[in-house]
């Protein structure tokens, strides 16, 4: 291993580009269209079953974020969705079962430090500033459609 911590920045980037591995970028792109379009798929498999069932449309698709949003937390629970990540790399995190995770690992990693402090105070580290900004973002727009509306009926 070479000690000197004086590399230049150009010394550095032969260093890492000589130690780093290359990526099988064909087959990581397959892994994560096959493992994406696995999850949509059952996605897809769960609102047909919904409507048999007389659920409407639209409470079909409900009840399919929910079935999701609860795998993706069992799976990261029980160790599982961190191994499919490895193996599929963006399909596990692009579906709603990977905003799931994203929220439930940091959970599972505090949990140890109790409820309040480990588990939420960092629940929504990874996920936090995306409920923050489109939370906010929503409410922004709700409020400009709502003053649009009362000027257009007036």
């Amino acid at each position: 291993m070479n000690t000197n911590v004086n590399m230049t920045n150009k010394e550095y980037a032969d260093y890492v580009d000589k130690k780093a591995k290359n990526s099988p970028i064909f087959k990581d792109l397959l892994l994560a269209f096959i493992v994406g379009g696995i999850i949509c798929m059952i996605g897809q498999f769960i609102i047909d079953i919904s409507m048999k069932f007389g659920i409407s449309q639209d409470d079909s698709k409900i009840v399919c974020c929910i079935i999701l949003i609860f795998l993706g937390a069992f799976l990261t629970s029980i160790n599982l969705y961190s191994k499919l990540g490895k193996f599929a790399g963006a399909g596990s995190i692009i579906p709603i079962t990977g905003f799931s995770n994203s929220i439930v690992a940091p959970a599972i990693e505090f949990k140890t430090e109790g409820y309040i402090l480990g588990l939420g105070a960092n629940m929504f580290k990874i996920a936090g500033p995306v409920l923050v900004y489109g939370i906010s973002s929503s409410v922004a727009v709700g409020f400009i459609y709502w003053i649009i509306k009362i000027i257009g009926g007036v």
